[in-house]
């Protein structure tokens, strides 16, 4: 309907009545071979379909690629079990989901895991949505950091991970640095530390100096909000069982906010 739609008016507007014409009866052949693609595809069923299967993709890829950077220096040490657990007991995942996680896990430590292969597969599921491969990639950083540090065989590899998803290496390193700023943020919160490194912290997390305007300042923190969004990014394929992830992203940013309003008074 919309290619005979859509080429006739374009024929009216360019030849008249005989630009109608021809532009209905072209626009009728692409109408065809767009419904044959789109039922070959599984109609409405398919697309439901896809979406389950990219959410299963991230999913696997999230625990395979875990598992991989868990052996970066060569042995997975006690603090990277502990972290994949936990990180499993706060998606909430079920018995069987646990096992497929444990599997994918299993399999990223294997030394011929197809690292840039599944990489390159999970860029193509989701090459429109560049917040969902930032998402896994601050996932991936946050397992870099398990033990507190970051070896440069880690790096690599996160640099590896990085240049797979089209992520700059300028917008990992920031990503890096902004990790550790939320770290420090978050444990800061809970402790009674000088104002100075909370707002140091506060203005990293939010990617600005501590120059910028007021209105510098809420930009930044409007992207920020954007690209964590937890109603977004479901929508665009993140696995529900990581919703609590981007809320914790979220409510990490609104609090550094929160914080640097009061600071500027």
């Amino acid at each position: 309907m919309w290619g005979k739609l859509l080429g006739g008016l374009f024929g009216l507007a360019m030849f008249k009545i005989p630009g109608l014409i021809a532009g209905v009866f072209i626009g009728h052949w692409f109408d065809r071979g767009m419904k044959q693609q789109f039922e070959q595809a599984g109609g409405f069923a398919g697309l439901k379909r896809d979406q389950g299967d990219a959410q299963g993709l991230f999913m696997y890829s999230t625990f395979a690629v875990m598992g991989h950077l868990a052996k970066a220096d060569g042995v997975v040490t006690p603090a990277h079990i502990d972290k994949a657990v936990a990180f499993m007991q706060q998606l909430g995942l079920g018995a069987a989901q646990q096992q497929e996680a444990q599997r994918a896990f299993r399999e990223g430590k294997a030394a011929d895991f197809p690292l840039l292969q599944q990489l390159q597969t999970l860029r193509q599921a989701f090459r429109w949505r560049p917040d969902l491969l930032q998402m896994f990639l601050e996932i991936q950083i946050s397992v870099a950091y398990v033990d507190g540090r970051l070896s440069d065989i880690e790096l690599k590899l996160l640099q590896q991970v990085a240049g797979a998803l089209a992520i700059s290496n300028t917008r990992l390193q920031y990503l890096l640095g902004r990790f550790e700023a939320e770290a420090r943020f978050s444990q800061r919160q809970t402790q009674q530390t000088p104002a100075a490194d909370a707002v140091a912290d506060a203005y990293q997390l939010l990617g600005v100096a501590q120059s910028c305007s007021d209105s510098e300042l809420k930009k930044a923190y409007k992207k920020q909000m954007s690209q964590h969004h937890p109603d977004k990014l479901v929508s665009q394929g993140l696995p529900k069982e990581m919703l609590e992830l981007a809320n914790q992203k979220t409510q990490q940013i609104q609090a550094a906010y929160e914080l640097l309003k009061q600071h500027r008074g």
